[in-house]
């Protein structure tokens, strides 16, 4: 009969190995800037996704948003940029009932949900829906190697890439044919790290 070996783990091991497999971070909970002084801000609905996701953090885990129902699916053109927010925030949502972090838009290439990313806020895009306003906050990552654009303040990314501020507006327009939306204003980076201080937790 062959010798078959088996390892042991100790009881203390064991036990440390299952609370750790059942952590799960809380994501809105993580701070909302990194020891290098980075804003970060974590993934929910990767670019190019039409099935747009929300972090549950009593479940602890993302999950499709729900409308009427059903996992909400865009009956448009995939995210032109990773969803998410910035943890460790909160501000009033759009019906000023509940409060969330504050959102923001990534553009580089898609990153799953739950990526934790480092960012550059490079201005705020604030739209009006149904008489209430939203700010969006837009951003590019931090890291040179993860950057597809590299604006560095508003008014680089206006002048260089016109064409990207021009789809986004598009974009969060017209989106959602049920809620019309309209652009009130874009205000700069200068902006973006005011807001994302007032909401910081």
């Amino acid at each position: 009969m062959p010798f078959i070996h088996r390892t042991y783990w100790p009881l203390p091991l064991l036990l440390l190995a299952f609370l750790c497999f059942g952590c799960k971070p809380n994501y809105r909970e993580l701070p909302a800037i990194t020891e290098t002084k980075h804003w970060q801000a974590v993934v929910e609905t990767p670019s190019g996704s039409t099935m747009p996701q929300v972090y549950d953090a009593q479940e602890k885990k993302f999950v499709p948003q729900v409308e009427a129902g059903q996992p909400r699916k865009l009956e448009f053109l995939p995210y032109p940029g990773n969803e998410g927010f910035i943890p460790s925030t909160l501000v009033d949502s759009v019906d000023g009932k509940q409060a969330g972090p504050l959102p923001v838009v990534i553009l580089c290439n898609q990153k799953e949900p739950g990526t934790v990313l480092e960012i550059l806020p490079v201005g705020v895009m604030i739209l009006e829906s149904e008489g209430e306003l939203r700010n969006l906050v837009v951003a590019v990552p931090a890291r040179p190697s993860e950057q597809t654009i590299s604006p560095n303040s508003f008014s680089d990314f206006s002048a260089r890439y016109p064409a990207v501020k021009k789809i986004l507006e598009q974009w969060y327009l017209n989106v959602n044919p049920r809620q019309p939306t309209r652009l009130s204003a874009w205000k700069d980076e200068a902006f973006a790290d005011r807001l994302i201080q007032q909401g910081v937790q």
